[in-house]
């Protein structure tokens, strides 16, 4: 005990910044949290996905039909609210809502979260966001990462 409070004695500034440093982190977590909408990182929904988080795909039947993370449900933004209830049995699941550019799934992670929904988050970026990562994309029934191996050319 003695050490630290020598150590803090003699590095008052050090340990002032840790201090600001510690209650930021805090109040920015905290104000983002009662904000409702939580966006999360390309490699955080990667961990959620392989734990069993439903993705849900919000962008047109046409674009999704484009490419699309592998096991997303297509639910068009217009079509959302009316099937929000029925989304998934345990509304304790995570859910991952993606669109074209990461803007505008907030709508619909607020409203499933007024759904009774714990766990909803937006996919920053996007789908933009997830091939920019370089992770693999659903086309119909073959599989194409970013760098094109795997493609056939005729």
């Amino acid at each position: 005990m003695d050490k630290i409070l020598e150590f803090t004695g003699n590095h008052t500034l050090l340990v002032l910044a840790l201090v600001v440093s510690f209650f930021v982190a805090i109040f920015s977590e905290l104000r983002r949290k009662a904000s409702g909408t939580i966006n999360i990182e390309v490699t955080d929904a990667v961990r959620l996905i392989n734990n069993g988080a439903l993705v849900v795909d919000l962008r047109s039947a046409e674009a999704y039909g484009r490419g699309h993370i592998v096991s997303a449900r297509s639910i068009p933004h217009d079509e959302i609210e009316a099937k929000a209830e029925s989304l998934a049995q345990d509304k304790t699941r995570p859910v991952v809502a993606v669109c074209d550019n990461g803007i505008s799934s907030t709508r619909t992670v607020n409203l499933l979260r007024k759904n009774g929904y714990e766990s909803v988050y937006g996919l920053k970026g996007g789908m933009n966001g997830w091939a920019q990562a370089g992770l693999p994309v659903v086309t119909g029934k073959k599989t194409k990462s970013k760098s094109g191996k795997g493609k056939k050319r005729g």
